[in-house]
């Protein structure tokens, strides 16, 4: 070899190295430029308000990290980026890692049966394992709805580990067989943090200490395992009422699904724990960012913790968080190697918003455009008469209402886009067939739902005397008392609630917070109990109880 083609390899040799090392670039602007306009995304949050903190990462470092608005009003302390807020849900990922780790130490297989270490949970004749609980396909039903159909929402009072564990030892059903269907259950990873504790012998809390917050120099980072402990630079949650900024904190002690106190910076760090490894192997980080299965086979969304999607045509890691006046979101796009984190301690605070909204300033010469569906026949006004009208679930009872206006089909907010005169879809990924009085919902991971057409009641007097009487769930303990004030059918619960019940379909009424109330006949026609229904609770089942004669 001449010395001229060696020095001509040596040189295509550095060439191929600085070009495979070279940082991705995602902005030609400069960092004082795109500081301005993030700080323009947060522009609403002074100092006579609450805020958020935000932080950035770009190629593993960190290139932002900003406080906007005040994280104490009554103390006039700011907002900084080292300010602790609360992550919500956020928490699930590190909950469904240090479930991962037990499992990569061989103390336990995702697909072990979760009464083989919650042996509280009732046996609902069929697998219900680890992997669906983490998936949010087990079909549990979502403990804190319960606690708020009995009168105690999550954060009015004092809830425990011991009360999740209590309530769900009470529940006579699943929403639906673990593993058909994906909904979202906080209970779920509240027993997964109980698990993690029984299985590694130490709290939940010293378990990630030590396992995942330590090794990545988490240093900020711990759980509202105690709700009265003093964490020193932690915000103050607010709400945003009419009147003005309240206090909105969490005072219970469940975690796992939430709970997690953090910083912007610290949950850049554990973003980047997925591309240079300090926790954990390749493996693991595959495993935890895998879409879950079915028990058919279909794919969803969700990994372990983690929503993994599209986002302007980039692929995008992600999860949201709200609890109280808490709110945050954590995204990551590994193709680009940009992190975005945003904390907020008001419940106005749009942390998914703002965070997209930072994310486009680093990422615009990557995004792409918005592809919405666009229609494909344009329907008459009598065809869009035939599919406008009330519709009931077959399973949950819950009922749609299709309207029409100039602008076409809507359910909601959600526009309808035709396909043909009885085919839709809609932004969200569904697809309506809709034909003779029948529906077909089939959603983004093909689970299909079935409703029918229904009359709107409009119930007399005497009709609503049927739903008089006290009804008692077992499931819920409670007790729930119909009767009627005025011309209205009402439910009434200890201590001081009156629930106004607005007529839906036959049988049915909207409960407002307490959801969908259904009552049930027999074969007879009788009024033998009501149920309740929910996004995340289906069915709850009330026993009318019999009338004492006098």
């Amino acid at each position: 070899m001449t010395k001229r083609a060696f020095l001509q390899i040596i040189a295509a040799s550095v060439i191929a190295i600085a070009f495979i090392t070279q940082p991705v670039k995602v902005s030609t602007q400069t960092a004082n430029d795109l500081a301005a306009k993030v700080d323009g995304v947060f522009g609403k949050w002074t100092q006579v308000s609450p805020g958020c903190a935000v932080a950035v990462s770009v190629n593993g470092k960190q290139v932002l990290a900003k406080g906007y608005g005040m994280a104490d009003l009554e103390h006039d302390i700011k907002n900084t980026a080292e300010t602790i807020f609360e992550a919500g849900s956020v928490s699930k990922q590190f909950t469904a890692a240090a479930v991962l780790l037990l499992a990569r130490d061989g103390k336990l297989s995702l697909d072990d049966p979760v009464r083989k270490y919650i042996p509280e949970l009732p046996d609902y004749g069929a697998p219900l394992t680890i992997r669906h609980m983490l998936n949010h396909t087990s079909g549990l039903r979502d403990w804190g709805n319960i606690a708020g159909i009995a009168g105690w929402p999550r954060t009015s009072r004092v809830h425990t580990h011991a009360h999740v564990l209590e309530i769900v030892s009470k529940q006579s059903a699943l929403n639906f067989p673990s593993g058909t269907r994906w909904s979202y259950s906080n209970t779920g990873y509240n027993l997964a943090a109980i698990l993690v504790s029984r299985v590694s012998g130490m709290s939940f809390a010293q378990f990630t200490r030590q396992r995942l917050f330590e090794p990545l120099g988490m240093t900020h980072t711990s759980w509202r395992d105690d709700y009265t402990r003093v964490v020193k630079d932690r915000s103050i949650a607010y709400s945003d009422d009419r009147d003005g900024f309240h206090t909105d904190m969490p005072f219970e002690n469940v975690h796992g699904n939430g709970g997690l106190l953090t910083t912007v910076g610290d949950l850049l760090k554990w973003n980047e724990n997925f591309v240079t490894l300090k926790v954990g192997d390749a493996a693991f980080v595959k495993e935890q960012q895998q879409p879950g299965r079915f028990n058919d086979g279909r794919t969803h969304d969700y990994a372990f913790g983690l929503m993994i999607g599209e986002y302007k045509g980039l692929h995008e890691v992600s999860h949201s968080g709200s609890t109280a006046g808490y709110r945050a979101f954590l995204t990551r796009y590994p193709d680009q190697k940009v992190s975005v984190a945003v904390l907020c301690n008001v419940s106005s605070g749009m942390a998914t918003q703002y965070a997209h909204a930072v994310a486009d300033l680093y990422l615009a010469s990557s995004l792409k455009p918005v592809v919405r569906p666009t229609p494909a026949v344009t329907l008459t006004s009598e065809e869009m008469d035939a599919v406008a009208g009330l519709y009931r679930n077959t399973k949950t009872g819950l009922a749609v209402n299709i309207t029409r206006n100039n602008d076409g089909l809507r359910i909601g907010q959600t526009a309808l886009v035709a396909m043909s005169a009885a085919r839709f879809v809609a932004a969200n990924g569904q697809t309506w067939e809709i034909a003779r009085g029948a529906a077909r919902q089939t959603d983004r991971f093909g689970t299909v739902d079935s409703y029918e057409r229904v009359m709107p009641a409009k119930p007399t007097s005497e009709q609503l005397k049927e739903f008089v009487g006290t009804y008692t769930s077992d499931d819920a303990e409670t007790v729930l008392t119909a009767t009627i004030v005025g011309d209205t059918l009402v439910l009434k619960r200890r201590p001081d609630a009156t629930i106004r019940l607005t007529p839906i379909y036959a049988d049915a009424f909207s409960g407002g917070g307490l959801g969908t109330v259904i009552f049930r006949r027999d074969a007879a026609g009788r009024v033998t109990g009501l149920s309740v229904s929910q996004d995340r609770v289906w069915d709850l089942r009330f026993k009318r109880q019999a009338v004492q004669m006098q």
